[in-house]
């Protein structure tokens, strides 16, 4: 990830939205409901996102989970756009113009900006959490900081979940 500092006029209270996300998954052992129902909860809460989901690490390729927003890509390999890239870096990537970004994948050509997390289980990567914007420069560091903890929750859950 570049040094540049990414600024964002919102002021989203990350600390409740992970406690939220403990709340809305812990204890449920659905893997696919708990990426649906976080997808949602990101989706209707963060402003000034246009699509909010989940890519699953399958067959060597992530392939399109849970999403709220258009219909998206449904493959993506590993080291190709900002999802891909994310995995092989093993490292969470905000992009403050997608247009910039070596080898972006357009699945919606309204995105501007994006931030991409991997989620990990027993030390591998088995996703990414994937959220867009149609806003130039909309995630900061504070975003990052914040969702990174969203999917803190999400990984501890996975733990203890017998699939994915």
């Amino acid at each position: 990830m570049s040094e540049e500092m990414y600024h964002s006029e919102y002021d989203v209270k990350y600390a409740l939205l992970a406690q939220q996300a403990e709340a809305l998954i812990g204890g449920v052992p659905h893997v696919i409901a708990n990426l649906a129902n976080l997808s949602a909860l990101l989706y209707q809460t963060l402003p000034g996102l246009n699509w909010a989901g989940f890519y699953l690490m399958e067959g060597g390729r992530l392939v399109l989970g849970p999403f709220q927003g258009k219909p998206a890509c449904i493959e993506i390999a590993v080291g190709k756009g900002v999802c891909g890239t994310a995995v092989a870096r093993g490292e969470t990537i905000v992009v403050k113009n997608v247009h910039e970004f070596p080898g972006h994948i357009a699945c919606d050509d309204a995105s501007l900006s994006e931030i991409v997390i991997p989620v990990h289980k027993r030390g591998r990567i088995i996703g990414v959490l994937d959220i867009d914007s149609p806003e130039e420069a909309r995630f900061s560091d504070a975003d990052r900081e914040g969702l990174e903890k969203v999917v803190r929750v999400l990984e501890q859950e996975l733990e203890r979940a017998k699939t994915c």
